[in-house]
C-alpha cells in the first residue's frame, strides 16, 4: 500500500529535524522483543538481553505497550519541541499525557492485538498513578538497554543529520525527501511512504514534518500522526552498519596515555569499548575486584566513564571525552 502526505509551502517551510531519546527506546525494545538476531545490532542484543531479563523489563508495562509488530501507542513518542530533547524531557511530556488521550490509545492497541495485557488493563483504569510505574519502567530500561551506549548512538544520529542538513544547503529539501529511505518518493507536493499500511493525510496530521534519524528503526521508516503536532517520520540514520564495530583503541596500558593514567586505568578504558560491571572488567583485566572499582571510581571523577544502573549491578562506558582521547592515542604515532 502506498500512502501520501500533502506539503503546501508552509509545510515545507516547518520541516525540521530532531534526535530523540524516545525514538530509540520504542523501535529498540521492539527488537529485543522479536527474538531476532539482527545482523547489525547482534553484539547489542546479546549484551543487553540477559540484562532486560534479569531486571524483569521484557514482562513489564512497557514490553506490553511495545508489541513485537503493529501499533505502539503515540504518547511514547511525543514530539520534540527542538532539535535535541533529553530523555528527562522526554519523560516529563509522557508524564503529562491527558488520561483519555492514554485510554484512547490504548483502545487502539487492543483492537490492533485483540487484548491488553495485565499491566496495560490495570493503566486502563488508573493512568494517573499507574502512568507514573511506566515512565519509571521506561527509566530502568534506558539505563539498562541504552544510556551506557549512548555515545555511540548519539554521534551517529548527529552525523546523519549533519549530512542530511548538507543535502538541503547543496541541493535542497527535494533531494532530502527523495532520498531518506527507499520507501519514500518526492514529488515537489506530496510525500509518498509505499510500506505504510494506513493511509496519510494532511487533515489528520499538523504542520510541517519532524524528521526523525533512528539506529533502531527499519527496516522501513515508521510515522506518527497526532494533530496538532507535526507527523514525525523516523528512519534508519546512516552509518548503522559500523555501530558496534570496535573501535582503535591504545592496548596493553602502555605508552603516553599510561603515563598519564596509569597501566590499570587506561586498561580499562580500553576494556570499555562495550559496557561491562565492575566484575566483568576485572576478570579480562586480571586486576583484582577492588582495583578495578577503585580505578573505575577515579574514572568516573575525571569524566571518563559513566555508571548506569542495570537491576542489581552497574554497568561502566566510556563517555565521549574518553573516546575522544582513546582515539587521538591510537592515532599518536610512536615514540621513537
Amino acid at each position: 500500500m502506498r500512502a501520501e502526505l500533502a506539503f503546501s509551502v508552509g509545510d515545507l517551510a516547518r520541516t525540521r529535524f530532531a534526535v530523540s531519546p524516545m525514538w530509540e527506546v520504542g523501535p529498540s525494545m521492539r527488537l529485543l522483543r522479536s527474538g531476532h538476531e539482527h545482523p547489525v545490532h547482534r553484539a547489542w542484543t546479546a549484551q543487553v538481553r540477559p540484562r532486560l531479563a534479569a531486571a524483569g523489563l521484557d514482562r513489564g508495562r512497557l514490553a506490553e505497550l511495545v508489541p513485537p509488530s503493529g501499533y505502539v501507542p503515540d504518547f511514547l513518542n511525543p514530539a520534540p519541541p527542538g532539535p535535541s530533547p533529553t530523555f528527562e524531557e522526554e519523560l516529563t511530556a509522557i508524564r503529562a499525557t491527558p488520561a483519555g488521550r492514554v485510554r484512547s490509545e490504548l483502545d487502539r492497541l487492543r483492537e490492533e492485538q485483540g487484548r491488553l495485557g495485565p499491566g496495560l488493563s490495570g493503566l486502563y483504569d488508573d493512568v494517573p498513578r499507574l502512568l507514573e510505574r511506566v515512565v519509571e519502567e521506561i527509566g530502568a530500561y534506558w539505563e539498562v538497554a541504552l544510556a551506557p551506549y549512548w555515545v555511540r548512538i548519539r554521534a551517529v544520529l548527529d552525523a546523519d543529520v549533519f549530512h542530511r542538513a548538507r543535502q538541503v544547503a547543496e541541493h535542497g529539501a527535494g533531494r532530502l525527501l527523495g532520498e531518506l529511505h527507499s520507501s519514500v518518493s518526492w514529488d515537489d507536493s506530496a510525500l509518498r511512504l509505499t510500506d505504510r499500511r494506513a493511509p496519510l493525510s494532511r487533515q489528520a496530521a499538523g504542520a510541517g514534518l519532524l524528521l526523525i534519524p533512528s539506529v533502531f528503526t527499519g527496516p522501513v521508516p515508521f510515522t506518527r500522526l497526532a494533530p496538532p503536532d507535526p507527523p514525525q517520520l523516523a528512519y534508519p540514520a546512516r552509518g548503522i552498519g559500523a555501530l558496534w564495530e570496535p573501535r582503535p583503541v591504545v592496548r596493553g596500558g602502555g605508552g603516553a596515555l599510561a603515563a598519564v593514567l596509569g597501566r590499570s586505568r587506561s586498561l580499562l578504558l580500553a576494556e570499555l569499548d562495550s559496557p561491562a560491571t565492575t566484575t566483568e572488567l576485572a576478570l579480562r583485566t586480571g586486576l583484582s575486584a577492588a582495583g578495578a572499582s577503585q580505578c573505575l571510581t577515579a574514572l568516573r571523577g575525571a569524566g571518563l566513564v559513566s555508571a548506569h544502573r542495570a537491576g542489581r549491578f552497574v554497568l561502566y562506558a566510556r563517555t565521549s571525552v574518553a573516546e575522544a582521547l582513546l582515539t587521538a592515542a591510537s592515532d599518536r604515532p610512536p615514540a621513537s
